[in-house]
């Protein structure tokens, strides 16, 4: 069975409910298979680094 895994800043339950409902329509038309599990892992902000800045500073105007 396919797993989905995304990586990204922490969402509410409701966009959670959202993101999963989505990833796995698009994956069992793609496989033709209805067994689709999607792992959300959330990161805080100031564990994610772009461009050589952690996000957090940066929203922070630091």
């Amino acid at each position: 069975m396919p797993v989905i895994t995304v990586e990204g800043p922490a969402i509410s339950t409701d966009l959670k409910r959202t993101l999963v409902e989505r990833f796995t329509k698009t994956a069992r038309e793609v496989y033709q298979i209805q067994e689709i599990v999607v792992l959300i892992k959330e990161n805080p902000l100031e564990n994610i680094g772009v461009n050589g800045e952690l996000v957090a500073e940066r929203q922070r105007g630091a």
